[in-house]
């Protein structure tokens, strides 16, 4: 549900139900559940006045480092990334088949990078703060956003090599 706020904006339990495949019982309990611990608000009402509408609160949403994590938050947290991933893929995969349906710009707008650095784990964090700062310097009310812009799925994911297999340590970057 959240991720659905997230890519296509406000709706409706209603609306939530029908596009997840869910009963509106179901995606009301888990909307209530998502406001209570702040991952979704009511929005502005659209349409009929008995309506109520959801929407994704934006936001740096950070869990506690796995060092500091118990055993069976650490299984939760394994399975909660490997979903999201999973649906990030799935979210790629998407899009990319509907890019050669808009051509020009838009159907261009597919940027991407893939690298590897040295890093210390200091300077890994240092690295990730900087990339929050940059997604947070582009971040701006509904009210302030033009018309011609689109929401733009960003994701960071970097994380140590392997070791190699013969345990040497590498000496020269690949």
């Amino acid at each position: 549900m959240l991720l659905h706020l997230t890519v296509h904006g406000p709706a409706t339990s209603a609306t939530l139900a029908r596009a997840l495949g869910l009963n509106t019982g179901a995606t009301s309990y888990h909307l209530r559940e998502l406001a209570r611990y702040g991952f979704v608000e009511e929005a502005p009402r659209s349409g009929r006045v008995r309506e109520r509408w959801w929407r994704a609160v934006p936001g740096d949403r950070r869990f506690p480092p796995r060092s500091r994590q118990s055993p069976e938050t650490r299984l939760v947290m394994d399975e909660l990334n490997h979903l999201a991933y999973a649906a990030d893929l799935d979210l790629f995969e998407q899009a990319q088949r509907e890019r050669d349906a808009e051509p020009g710009e838009w159907g261009d707008a597919f940027p991407s990078s893939r690298g590897t650095i040295r890093l210390t784990v200091d300077e890994l964090r240092e690295f990730f703060e900087e990339y929050i700062a940059l997604l947070n310097r582009y971040k701006r009310p509904d009210a302030d956003t033009p018309a011609e812009a689109r929401t733009v799925l960003t994701r960071f994911l970097a994380f140590p090599a392997p070791a190699p297999a013969d345990n040497r340590k590498e000496t020269e970057p690949s």
